[in-house]
C-alpha cells in the first residue's frame, strides 16, 4: 500500500541548513521539500508543525541493550530500549554484539541478532565487540564488513573479561586498515586501574566515589595517546568512545592536528553530570558508576569546546542501564562489584537541546553531533541523520519550547532511576515517524515491536 505524509509549515533543521519548508514523505522516504503553500500536495496524513523544528531522528551510535555484565545484565531489552528512544526523539541505535573469549565472531552476532529481531521499535544496526583477536578472528572481521557490521570495538580495560593487548589491537587495526573497517576504542589503562583498585579496596576504600577516583583521568589519556599511536602505526583510523577528560580531549585535538584520521565521542553524562554524583551519600552515588567515570565539573568546558571546534565529532548515550534495587546494590561493601552503566538513550536529544537553549551549541551542530556525524562515521548516511529527498523518513517534530522534568516516574526506559531525576529541560518531542511510519504521535506511542529493522552500513564516510 502507498502511503503519503506531509509535515506543513515547521522549521526543517539539518547539519547544514534551516529551512522554513514542507516535507512530503512518500512510501517511507523524504520525496521533496518545499516552500510552504507553494505546492498543494495530497496525503493520507497531514503533519501540523507550526511553531515547531522538523528534525531528522537521532542516531545513537553507543547503545548496550541486553548487554551482560557483572553476572547480571542491562535491564533494558532491544523491545523496551527502543521504544524509549523513539520517545525521546532517537529512531536509530547502533548496538554492541559481544564476542565472548573462546567463541567466533559470528557466534556473538547471531546471539545479538536473535536478541533484537522481532522486537525493535525503531532501525538498529550492530558494531562488534572484539574480545578474542586471532588469526580467524581476524578473518572473520572481512566477513562481518561485507554484511554491513563495519566497525570493531576493543578494549584497553576489563582484564580477563574484554581486555586486549597492544598486539591485540595492533592486528586489529592492521586489518581494519586493508578492509575499511573502523576500529572504536574503551581507552583507559585497565591494567594499571585494577592495580588501584585492589590498593584502594585493601584501604578499606568501597564506597562509589572510589570508582572514579581510581579510573584516574591520566590513565584515560595514556591509553587514547597510546590507541592512537598504535593506530598510526597500522595505518588505520581510530574513534575513541566516551571521552570524558581534559587530557584525552587533548590527545585527540593533538593527533588530529598532525592530520589522523582519530575521532571521539562524548556522553551526556559527562556534560551534565560530575564526579559529586558519585559521592552521593547512602550508596546513592552507585547510580552513577560508568567507565569512564564521571569527571569533577572543570573537566565539562574541555568537552563542550571540543565539540565546538570539532575535536569531539559525537554524542552517544553509551545507554546500559541497571536498576539500582538489586543490581547497582550488588556492590555495597565493594565499589568494583557495581555494574558499570548509567541509562540514557531517551534523554540524549533533550539534553542537547538545552545545550543549544544555553547557547553552548547552535541548532545546527546539536543535527551534526547527535544525527548527521553519527550517520556519517558508520556508514549508515544519507539514508539516515538528515532530511532530504531519498532518505529515510525518520522524522521527529520537536517543540523547542515545552518544558519537561526529567524523572524516573515518567521516562520509559526500563530501570528504577533517573541520572537526571529533577533536572528541568525546554523542548521535548511531539511526533516521531520511523521510515514513515508514526511511532509517537502528539506523545502518544503508536510504534509497534518487530517495525524497526536491522540496517547494514557501509564502512565509514567520515575520513579525511
Amino acid at each position: 500500500m502507498s502511503s503519503r505524509t506531509v509535515i506543513r509549515h515547521g522549521l526543517v533543521i539539518t547539519a547544514s541548513d534551516e529551512i522554513h519548508a514542507d516535507v512530503l514523505v512518500e512510501d517511507g522516504r523524504v520525496a521533496a521539500l518545499a516552500t510552504p503553500h507553494s505546492q498543494s500536495w495530497t496525503a493520507d496524513r497531514v503533519i501540523d508543525a507550526t511553531g515547531k523544528y522538523v528534525i531528522p531522528g537521532g542516531v545513537d551510535a553507543h547503545t548496550h541493550m541486553e548487554m551482560p555484565f557483572g553476572g547480571t545484565r542491562a535491564s533494558d531489552t532491544f523491545a523496551t530500549g527502543t521504544r524509549a528512544a523513539a520517545w525521546g526523539g532517537t529512531t536509530t541505535i547502533v548496538d554492541f554484539a559481544v564476542q565472548s573469549v573462546g567463541h567466533t565472531l559470528r557466534e556473538g552476532l547471531d546471539a545479538w541478532h536473535a536478541k533484537a529481531e522481532g522486537n525493535c521499535a525503531i532501525d538498529y544496526a550492530f558494531h562488534m565487540i572484539v574480545s578474542d583477536v586471532n588469526d580467524e578472528t581476524l578473518k572473520e572481521m572481512d566477513h562481518l564488513i561485507e554484511e554491513g557490521v563495519t566497525s570493531f570495538k576493543q578494549f584497553m580495560a576489563y582484564p580477563g573479561v574484554f581486555y586486549s593487548d597492544d598486539g591485540q589491537i595492533l592486528r586489529a587495526m592492521q586489518r581494519s586498515a586493508e578492509n575499511g573497517g573502523l576500529i572504536m576504542m574503551h581507552a583507559e589503562n585497565g591494567i594499571a586501574i585494577d592495580v588501584l583498585v585492589q590498593q584502594a579496596l585493601a584501604r578499606g576504600e568501597t564506597d562509589p566515589r572510589y570508582h572514579g577516583e581510581v579510573r584516574k583521568a591520566l590513565l584515560e589519556a595514556e591509553a587514547t595517546h597510546r590507541a592512537i599511536r598504535l593506530a598510526q602505526v597500522a595505518g588505520a583510523p581510530l574513534y575513541v568512545v566516551h571521552v570524558s577528560a581534559t587530557e584525552a580531549v587533548a590527545e585527540l585535538a593533538r593527533a588530529r592536528d598532525e592530520g589522523l584520521n582519530v575521532f571521539g565521542e562524548t556522553c551526556p553524562q559527562y556534560l551534565f553530570l560530575t564526579a559529586d554524583n558519585l559521592a552521593e551519600p547512602d550508596f546513592e552515588g552507585a547510580k552513577y558508576v560508568c567507565s569512564t567515570p564521571l569527571r569533577p565539573r572543570e573537566h565539562q568546558a574541555s568537552l563542550w569546546r571540543a565539540l565546538r571546534t570539532n575535536d569531539l565529532q559525537v554524542v552517544s548515550t553509551d545507554h546500559c542501564p541497571f536498576c539500582f534495587t538489586g543490581q547497582k546494590d550488588l556492590g555495597r561493601g565493594d565499589f568494583s562489584r557495581i555494574p558499570n552503566g548509567l541509562p540514557g538513550v531517551e534523554n540524549r536529544m533533550d539534553l542537547l537541546h538545552q545545550a543549544v537553549v544555553d547557547g553552548r551549541i547552535s541548532r545546527r551542530r546539536w543535527i551534526e553531533i547527535a544525527c548527521a556525524t553519527p550517520a556519517r562515521m558508520f556508514g549508515l548516511y544519507p539514508k539516515k541523520g538528515t532530511i532530504a529527498p531519498g532518505a529515510d523518513a525518520d522524522i521527529v517534530v520537536y517543540d523547542p519550547h515545552a518544558e519537561q522534568v526529567m524523572s524516573a516516574a515518567t521516562h520509559h526506559m526500563n530501570v528504577d532511576y533517573s541520572a537526571y531525576e529533577g533536572k528541568r529541560v525546554t523542548g521535548r518531542v511531539e511526533t516521531v515517524l520511523s521510515r514513515g511510519e508514526p511511532v509517537i504521535v502528539q506523545r502518544e506511542y503508536t510504534g509497534r515491536a518487530g517495525h524497526g529493522v536491522f540496517t547494514p552500513r557501509s564502512t565509514c564516510q567520515y575520513l579525511n
